[in-house]
Order: C-alpha cells, then sequence, then structure tokens
C-alpha cells in the first residue's frame, strides 16, 4: 500500500488559539516498518529524514529541475560513507542517525542547506519559538528534532499559542507496520500526530532541528 500522505490534516487544534502557523504543501508520513525493513529501535531518525526528503520532492519548484526520489535506509547509510561523515562499516549497520547527518543528506541529494538550531535544554524551546513561527510563516516544510535525554527523532508540523500556552504539531515515526496499514483517522487518534504542549518535552535534554532551507534555492512554493 502507498505511504500515508499530510496525516497531520483534519487533527483538531488546541483550544483558543491566538496565532497558528503550518508547514506549506504535502509530505508523505515514513515510520518504522513502512518498506518492510524492521528498523526498531535504530530507525527513527532516518524516517523522519524520509519524511522531510518527501517534502523536498513533492514541493520543488517546476523550474528546479528533477529531484531524485527519497532515499532508502542504505542510500543514506551509503551516502554518509562517501561524504567521509561515517567509516565504511556505518553502511549496514543500525547506527542512529540525527539532525547533523540529515543537514549532510539533504544537501547531498538535493543541493539545498539547512539551518541547524541547538537548544541546550528543553526548556529553552521557548526562545526558538520565533524561529519556527519564520520557518512555517515564510513557506517551510517539516523540521526535524532530535535530542540527547529525549532521543527520540521527530519531526515537526506546525506550531501554535493561545492562553494554554505553546504547543508544536509532533510527527511520530516510531509506528511499526507496513505503509498505510493505519488510517489517517488512526494514526491521530493513536497520537502519531499530535499536538505536544511545550512542558511535555524534556526540560533536561538538548534539542537539535535540523529546518531544511528549500527556498534559498530560488523555489517558489
Amino acid at each position: 500500500m502507498p505511504l500515508l500522505s499530510s496525516v497531520h490534516l483534519g487533527l483538531p487544534f488546541p483550544a483558543s488559539l491566538q496565532r497558528v502557523a503550518l508547514l506549506s504543501g504535502s509530505y508523505h508520513y515514513y515510520h518504522y516498518g513502512c518498506d518492510d525493513v524492521d528498523d526498531r529501535g535504530w530507525g527513527c531518525g532516518y524516517r523522519t529524514l524520509q519524511t522531510l526528503c518527501s517534502w523536498l520532492v513533492e514541493n520543488k519548484s517546476p523550474g528546479e529541475g528533477v529531484f531524485c526520489s527519497v532515499p532508502s535506509l542504505k542510500e543514506i547509510q551509503t551516502s554518509l560513507v562517501e561524504m567521509g561523515d561515517k567509516p565504511p562499516l556505518f553502511a549496514g549497520s543500525r547506527d542512529w542517525i540525527g539532525t547533523v547527518e540529515a543537514a549532510l543528506c539533504i544537501d547531498h541529494f538535493y543541493s539545498v542547506p539547512s539551518k541547524l538550531v541547538h537548544i541546550p535544554r528543553g526548556r529553552a524551546l521557548e526562545k526558538e519559538l520565533e524561529t519556527l513561527y519564520a520557518h512555517f510563516q515564510e513557506g517551510g516544510g517539516p523540521v526535524m528534532m532530535g535530542g540527547d535525554r529525549d532521543n527520540s527523532s521527530k519531526g515537526l508540523l506546525g506550531i501554535c499559542s493561545g492562553p494554554k500556552g505553546h504547543h508544536l504539531l509532533v510527527l511520530d515515526p516510531h509506528y511499526y507496520g507496513r505503509a498505510g496499514s493505519l488510517t489517517k483517522d488512526e494514526l491521530q487518534a493513536q497520537r502519531w500526530v499530535h499536538w505536544q504542549e511545550l512542558g511535555a518535552f524534556e526540560e533536561g535534554s538538548f534539542y537539535n532541528l535540523c529546518l531544511p532551507q528549500l527556498w534559498r534555492k530560488g523555489c517558489s512554493l
């Protein structure tokens, strides 16, 4: 079955919003096992990267020419070895990747730069809210988020603020199953895509963000 597209659509917002910004364009939801590869326990960063890549492929400008397809787990590992970022034994391993590797791969496969943002502690996430608002308001797509104590990679699809505080729209790649084995409504009901309040992130964990800058290539989204 095909991968589901834009699985956040129709998800209710937190009540009483004063401000909201969502990603532009469409993407496909990549998750554990979606291509029959059992990558549970190590593949979440790869899956989030694949979701970012799917957005790049779906939303490039017609004048940008042909973008390569979304790379497989094997192609991601091989590219990092070829770039000299990883040793030869990395290819075929179950080693994790994070936001830095994602930025390298996005540049390698699509010649698109990424902005990397380091947040030293989860409690400092609020200081980068304007960065996220600007990214989505300027036509940006999914953002990759990773950390240390909170080392589960995740995608960010939007941000909203209201009297009850700030929330980030989180896309969780840890669902295990074949592509299309759950419907969009089931994914939302099981919180594989959900609004998460800022206080629910790990206060003691650092976080890194990878924000692909497709429009920096002169693309019109």
